[in-house]
């Protein structure tokens, strides 16, 4: 975690929000349980589960999504592992060049700040290590699947919420939970979630962006 996280170091005085210590105990539970994984893995997870409970307290959470930044607006691009999120972000590099930025490319953060949604690159970003310390206004949610020809739709609202659900962290904790739904529930509110099939190429990352910037 330490080469993840030093191009988020800040310099400053002011007292940390959050501090993530060394849970032992999580860390043995997941090298013990945890089929192939190594102590790095197990030190990720264990640090990533930290600041997500945490970031809980501050109307945030992190989503299983790959996000990309377009001139200052971020899409995030959602789908169990092995869809091919960050294929489809890849292609938008293609697509847009240096106009376009992977600020994370699995566990980006969602905040509502000043009643803005804003997405966040975190240090937390799968085994390609793939992030930066970049953030922007959340433009939209796209739920991804494989399909040979491109298509998108927008989700209605009561769909749109499990989608989001089904790609974060649940907490065992009711109060944690509680705080979840609330946060969920203005960002599905404050953003339009968007269900999409597509192939590997950049047509489909134009036909996403073309209907996610509107």
């Amino acid at each position: 975690m330490l080469s993840r996280s030093e191009k988020f170091a800040f310099d400053t005085e002011k007292e940390a929000d959050i501090t993530i210590g060394y849970d032992k105990k999580h860390h043995e539970f997941l090298l013990k349980n945890a089929e192939n994984f190594t102590e790095k893995d197990c030190e990720v997870m264990s640090t990533g589960k930290k600041f997500y409970n945490e970031l809980l307290n501050f109307d945030g959470f992190m989503l299983h999504s790959s996000a990309v930044m377009v001139d200052g607006k971020v899409f995030l691009f959602s789908a169990p592992s092995g869809t091919g999120k960050s294929t489809h972000t890849r292609q938008w590099r293609k697509l847009f060049g240096e106009r376009a930025v992977i600020i994370n490319d699995d566990k980006p953060a969602i905040r509502i700040v000043d009643g803005k949604i804003y997405a966040y690159g975190t240090p937390w970003s799968g085994s390609s290590e793939l992030n930066s310390t970049d953030f922007g206004i959340l433009q939209g949610i796209c739920v991804l699947s494989r399909s040979e020809e491109n298509y998108i739709r927008p989700l209605d609202q009561s769909k749109a919420i499990f989608s989001v659900l089904n790609q974060t962290i649940r907490p065992a904790d009711e109060k944690k939970m509680d705080k979840l739904l609330a946060v969920l529930d203005k960002v599905v509110s404050g953003v339009k979630i968007w269900q999409m099939g597509c192939n590997i190429s950049t047509d489909a990352a134009q036909l996403a962006y073309d209907a996610m910037s509107k």
